[in-house]
């Protein structure tokens, strides 16, 4: 018999979904046959792209109909999506198990679901989060379209013939709400996400500066704002360096980056009040999203002479860079369904970055306070530890040792690799015919 074929279904920008990429070099790795099927837009990891066992097909996107009334629009919008989803399925080798990403659930779960029924294959969902509650967002609780969704994604979910969460919270819900059974499979750090070397933090802001002055020294083109070159030629930090926070985002309405913006100002008043312990604070927020030129305008308002905020849009082999050339990172994440956890946290962890994260209730299956991150639920608080974090920075031998602790409680997480742990979760899920 033939290596077994499975088909990745991410109905959004392949690019975006790191889970779902993971899932495909993972079952690469294991002798499938990968077909992966989703939009273009970003490009997709390096390594995906080079395995000789994986295949990456576009979608063709929708036409543009906003100009049509919205309810219209969007049933314009399922049908075109149905139609070419199932399509891009029956035109292809036969697979013998579907994996979906959901959200969205609309149509994705029910054109998986009738291809599997054609083909014989499994249906496999992965769930991140329930696209109901994402609706739910702008439309309401109430409102006819989110339950629709409601009884869509429970109604398809039990249909499955496995189905993988992203979190403990997750799988309770699931069984409690519609009766799902699923396995946990808990996201883990690409290898790409590690510590860096100051040579690669040199290299990354003297690249970056070209188009970001705040991260050039003005005065010296050798120097950059955190590092410099010694009487021998060889990178270094400097002793006067600012703070670095850093933070990634797809700009939507669950992450409220006004909480950062606050404990900045906060951060700001305080230096500029002549608290002479703070070192000046760079902060750098990468991603594109609906709402970035919105908070891009907010922080062009502000008049801070101490703290400097850049957003860059960074290439995928940058982004582990900067993560890991950062002291602190933050996450504003808070989860339409409050069952979800942050992959950016993830991926900091594994740069063994710290992170600060905002409370939501199941955020303790990732970030404990005080034992290997920070924990906040509003500004000030936040405010309060970015204060503390950076207190007579980078020499305060105290806080330097508290920074110790947390990075050697992330690196017991980081320890087991996403592939390790998708073997013992995930992969028998895919042996059962």
């Amino acid at each position: 018999m033939g290596k077994k074929c499975v088909s990745v279904i991410v109905l959004g920008d392949i690019g975006r979904s790191p889970r779902m990429q993971y899932h495909s070099l993972s079952l690469a790795d294991e002798g499938y046959n990968v077909d992966v099927i989703g939009y273009g837009g970003s490009e997709p990891m390096k390594e995906l792209l080079s395995r000789k066992n994986v295949q990456i097909r576009s979608l063709i996107s929708t036409p543009d109909i906003k100009y049509l009334p919205r309810l219209l629009s969007y049933i314009l919008k399922t049908v075109w999506q149905s139609v070419v989803l199932l399509l891009a399925l029956l035109c292809k080798r036969r697979s013998h198990h579907v994996l979906v990403q959901n959200p969205p659930a609309i149509p994705t779960l029910a054109v998986c679901w009738l291809y599997c029924l054609v083909a014989r294959a499994n249906l496999i969902i992965d769930w991140h989060n329930y696209g109901y509650s994402i609706l739910a967002l702008n439309l309401g609780d109430r409102h006819g379209l989110v339950r629709l969704s409601h009884w869509f994604e429970g109604y398809f979910g039990a249909c499955a013939h496995a189905n993988l969460c992203v979190t403990k919270a997750m799988k309770t819900d699931l069984l409690k709400k519609w009766g799902i059974g699923a396995v946990t499979l808990y996201d883990r750090p690409s290898p790409q996400f590690r510590q860096v070397s100051v040579y690669e933090t040199h290299d990354l802001l003297q690249r970056l500066s070209t188009q970001y002055t705040e991260l050039r020294d003005l005065q010296n083109p050798t120097r950059t704002v955190l590092t410099e070159l010694t009487p021998e030629g060889l990178p270094a930090f400097r002793t006067d360096r600012p703070g670095v926070v850093v933070s990634s985002t797809s700009w939507t309405q669950d992450e409220d980056f006004s909480i950062l913006l606050a404990a900045l100002e906060d951060y700001e008043e305080a230096k500029s009040a002549g608290s002479t312990s703070l070192p000046p604070l760079l902060c750098i927020i990468t991603g594109k999203g609906p709402m970035k030129e919105h908070y891009r305008s907010l922080v062009l308002s502000k008049n801070w002479l101490n703290v400097k905020v850049v957003m860059p849009w960074l290439q995928p082999e940058d982004y582990p860079l900067l993560l890991g050339s950062a002291d602190l990172g933050v996450s504003l994440h808070t989860s339409s369904s409050g069952l979800d956890l942050p992959m950016k946290v993830v991926d900091m962890f594994g740069c063994l970055l710290p992170v600060a994260a905002v409370y939501f209730p199941c955020l303790k299956e990732l970030v404990r306070h005080q034992e290997n991150g920070l924990v906040f639920k509003n500004s000030e608080e936040l405010s309060y530890q970015l204060t503390t974090w950076f207190q007579d920075f980078p020499n305060n031998q105290e806080q330097n040792k508290k920074h110790l602790k947390l990075k050697e409680e992330i690196n017991k997480f980081v320890k087991l690799g996403w592939h390790e742990n998708w073997k013992l979760c995930a992969l028998p899920l895919f042996q059962d015919k």
